[in-house]
């Protein structure tokens, strides 16, 4: 039996490796745009020559008669002149560029002040004994508000409050890395990432409706779901599975201080007077924000109210707010946090902040730029809006259940998390193809 259990985990660390080595060999995301753009130029090429089309299922033409999309050549005249001429028009109108670089400015603030680990140092070290590893799991999951601050501060730091705790640090930062990366859409707010996302999929759906505007809260049922099914699982893998396999700790004496029963107390997350007020400031003035907000919205003749549209679109100027909204609540909060806490002196270190968040942001940017032609390109080709009329006819005729449908794309997004990473780089790839179907 035991050489059974033997074979079957050398099967799996061979899969593991396998899936490693394979992971490892992929080029950077920036050059797999730039494949995918090589592909679809030569797509294009060959779908027209064909002369491959579809027919829309809503629109008209002049004639009154059902509006025939064809494919187009990106070679052809006209679109290389649109590349050519239009390429810092196509970079600088990326919807999630302009999302993401406004909210990382209040979120660099919030970040470099010390806000996000200050919060997350004080939601962990109080956690009784008996719910520490869902308490990690759920501040590991809202930690995503942070992006990828939780990665960089929340991991070690549920480590060292497992170790306090007189747990294996490992199974802490299990823990944690499962929340912060396996959650990183579950939270019960929306964020930066909803922001990054919700540009994405507008883009996308212009294809079909060039009117329709994302509502950046349109995902919240979903992620707020995901964070109430994820919680049981990761407690339940992290103390039944992990850490029973793991060798005891030896607990460092004095590590652990506790004043209140079955409360953590680590020297390592205590908050000193300065950071404790800082939170408390903090909280002020994210709450004046959302009073803000709350007045903007409220009211006849409020300017976040659009009373002038139909029922269902009223909200819409609220919605598209959003993203300034976060942009002032972190820069509100994060400064506030910085005064009492000594990290920020003048607004010299505000400008500072909002600078390195910037200067963070370049990877990202050499990214938007061929994520954006991609999708633009893919765009011009009418690759996209065919592949989604006729994909909608297969599945119109298999008369799939919704329920499987769903199943099926998790399955295949799933696929391709192996070899896409990035968030906004996978939604920038399914995104064009999946939303119009």
């Amino acid at each position: 039996m035991e050489q059974g259990s033997n074979g079957n985990n050398a099967a799996a660390s061979g899969l593991l490796s396998w899936i490693e080595r394979s992971g490892n060999k992929l080029p950077d995301p920036v050059f797999i745009f730039l494949w995918c753009i090589g592909a679809v130029v030569v797509i294009s090429v060959l779908a027209a020559i064909a002369g491959i089309s579809a027919t829309h299922p809503t629109q008209l033409d002049a004639a009154g008669a059902p509006l025939l999309i064809e494919a187009q050549s990106l070679l052809s005249a006209d679109n290389v002149q649109r590349l050519l001429v239009e390429m810092p028009a196509t970079f600088a109108g990326f919807y999630p560029l302009g999302f993401v670089l406004v909210v990382m400015l209040g979120a660099g603030v919030a970040e470099r002040s010390g806000l996000f680990a200050a919060a997350m140092s004080s939601a962990v070290s109080k956690a009784p004994l008996s719910i520490l590893t869902p308490t990690i799991a759920l501040v590991a999951m809202l930690g995503n508000l942070a992006t990828d601050a939780a990665y960089v501060v929340l991991i070690p730091l549920a480590g060292v409050v497992f170790a306090a705790a007189g747990r294996h640090p490992i199974a802490g930062i299990a823990a944690a890395f499962a929340g912060v990366s396996g959650g990183f859409s579950a939270n019960l707010m929306v964020g930066p990432l909803d922001a990054l996302l919700f540009g994405i999929t507008e883009a996308s759906a212009e294809t079909l409706d060039s009117s329709w505007d994302a509502n950046i809260a349109g995902n919240w049922y979903f992620i707020a779901a995901m964070t109430v099914l994820f919680l049981p699982v990761i407690w339940y893998v992290t103390d039944r599975l992990i850490e029973p396999r793991l060798h005891a700790p030896d607990s460092e004496p004095g590590l652990l201080e506790s004043s209140t029963a079955g409360v953590v107390r680590t020297v390592g997350t205590e908050l000193n007077d300065g950071e404790a007020a800082g939170l408390k400031k903090a909280g002020f003035a994210s709450f004046a924000v959302v009073l803000v907000w709350l007045f903007l919205c409220l009211g006849p003749g409020t300017p976040l109210i659009d009373e002038a549209a139909p029922a269902e679109s009223r909200l819409n100027p609220l919605y598209q707010s959003l993203v300034a909204g976060f942009f002032i609540l972190f820069l509100a909060a994060g400064w506030a946090y910085g005064t009492a806490a000594g990290s920020v002196r003048s607004h010299r270190d505000i400008v500072r902040m909002m600078s390195e968040a910037m200067a963070d942001l370049g990877y990202y940017l050499v990214l938007a730029f061929t994520a954006a032609h991609f999708v633009a390109m893919f765009n011009w080709s009418n690759l996209g809006l065919i592949f989604a009329i006729g994909g909608a006819s297969v599945l119109e005729a298999s008369s799939l259940p919704t329920s499987v449908l769903l199943a099926l794309i998790v399955l295949f997004t799933g696929l391709i998390n192996l070899f896409v990473g990035s968030a906004s780089a996978k939604w920038a790839l399914l995104g064009p193809v999946i939303v119009p179907m």
